[in-house]
This record gives C-alpha cells, structure tokens and sequence, in this order.
C-alpha cells in the first residue's frame, strides 16, 4: 500500500545533537509492550544508514505510575528518545520540560528527545494519521468518526479537525468523548449510536479492540460498513483487523496500522537523529514479520 512521503515538517524535526562515539539508546515504553514494531523499524533504518555503531532502540514495559521514574533514567542515563505508547501518552507529559505547541494542543507526547539532558515532548501520531489518509482522499468537508477518546484518538482527531473534516467521536465513556470534543470543536457520542458510521466517510479506529484478547472483535456491526467507506485502523497486530477484513469485503478502501506506525516513525526517527528516515527500508521491516505471520 502506497502512502505519502513524509519529509521534514516543520516545527517537528530538531537539530542533530553532536554524535559522538557512545551508542545513543532510543526506547520505547507501554503496558503492554511486546508487541510493538518500533524496535524492528527503528533498527532497520539505522543499519540501512551505517547508524547502527551510534543508536540502538530498545523496547521496555512500564507500568502506570511509574513513567516519573523512566523520566528520571531517560535524564540520569542520557538516553536519546524516549517513546511512549498506550497508555503513557499523557502522564509522560508532567515530567517533562518542554512540550511542542501541536503536542500541548493534542494533549498527548509520543516522542520524546533528550536534548543535553532538556526534555522536549513531541506528537507524531497525528502525521501517521492524515498523511496516509490525504494520499486517498481530502479531509476537507468530510464526515469522519473516531472510535476512542484516548492518546492516540488525541492525535487523530487533531489530526483530522486540523485539514478541516466534520469529526464526531464514539467512546464507550461518554464523557471523555465530550471532554476531547470540546477541546476540538466537534461532537460526541456514545458506542451506541455506532450506526451512524453508515453516513460517514471515513472511519478511524483508535482503540486496542481488534488485538491481543480482542482480536477478531470490532466496535463496528458488518451490516454499516459500504463501499463509499475509508476505513483506518490504528492497530496493526494483526496486520488486518476484523474491522478492515470486514470493511474490504464490503468493498470500503482499507488503510493499514502499519501505515500510521510508518509516518509517525519517520518524524520520530527525525527527530531522534536529525537524518533523513528511510522510508521503504522501515515499511519492509514493519511489514514482512507480520505477513510471514498471517
């Protein structure tokens, strides 16, 4: 699947940090964690650039409650970049001493660069959001519903407020739907008006439903799904979710998790290292474990 270029965007790529001959560790932090990708992508894109002598990207599981002491050990340690995964997104944000204007607006920080041991927070989620989406279609005008009202749901409804779309977003709790709603100037609903997607043009999934426990699960009844649908999922183990296998039967075009993680990894592997991210080599790395998988 074919997706937008991510280049240099502005206000989001730092400077490169003098690299000196000690390995700079990047890692990434959720609960849980096993699952993710970033390392494998990551990874790849160092050794495709001969960085691999001077990054590494690690993954660790941490618990709620316990991102404050990871902060502490990301400043006392000198790790490079810190990413933060559900369900960190916005408790990162009170240890750090800087947060980009996007990111304080989204409310979230997935990314996190140690800058001489000055901590600046970053939200890249929302690129892996509306670049993939605007290599299909305009956001501009159009209907969009938001499964979720979490960190992730944070970035993409920015995201797709931001280019000017008509967004609603369903949570199973309603008031937190509301409260990210009213931040953004749409609307809220419950899970139980999820029959409305039918009249929408795209749908966008933020939640876990559709991995781990809940695979093979989807918060959207077969039966609302059409052809006129764009339908994204931010989960991408497994590779399609019931959500997407359903909606490509229905004949709905379909965009990859793997396709959100893809974009937000090239600003975040911009921003860690000030080179320019290789594209294909970190979709070949996300892409062929989960295929071989299938």
């Amino acid at each position: 699947m074919a997706v937008v270029v991510v280049g240099r965007v502005e206000g989001v790529i730092a400077n490169n940090m003098n690299i000196t001959g000690k390995i700079k560790e990047c890692i990434i932090i959720g609960d849980p964690v096993e699952h993710s990708l970033s390392p494998v992508m990551h990874n790849a894109a160092y050794q495709e650039l001969g960085l691999e002598g001077q990054y590494v990207f690690k993954a660790e599981r941490v618990k709620s409650g316990e991102v404050g002491k990871m902060v502490n050990r990301v400043r006392k340690e000198g790790v490079r970049g810190l990413t933060c995964t559900a369900p960190h997104k916005e408790e990162v944000m009170q240890y750090l001493d800087e947060i980009d204007p996007i990111a304080k607006k989204i409310g979230a920080v997935n990314t996190v660069v140690n800058d001489n041991g000055v901590l600046k927070g970053y939200n890249t989620d929302w690129l892996g959001t509306v670049v993939p989406l605007e290599k299909v279609t305009e956001l501009a005008g159009k209907k969009v519903a938001l499964l979720g009202a979490g960190g992730a749901a944070r970035a993409m409804a920015y995201g797709v407020v931001e280019k000017g779309a008509e967004l609603k977003i369903y949570n199973r709790t309603v008031e937190k739907a509301k409260e990210l709603a009213s931040e953004l100037g749409c609307r809220a609903g419950s899970l139980d008006e999820i029959r409305e997607v039918k009249d929408c043009n795209i749908i966008l999934n933020s939640t876990a439903v559709g991995m781990g426990e809940r695979t093979g699960e989807s918060l959207v009844p077969e039966k609302y799904l059409t052809d006129k649908h764009i339908v994204m999922d931010a989960v991408y183990v497994p590779l399609k979710t019931k959500l997407l296998t359903d909606a490509q039967l229905k004949g709905a075009q379909i965009i990859l998790g793997t396709e959100m993680l893809l974009c937000q990894g090239v600003a975040q592997f911009e921003l860690y290292t000030g080179e320019k991210a290789p594209e294909e080599v970190m979709r070949r790395a996300i892409e062929e474990p989960l295929l071989v998988c299938k």
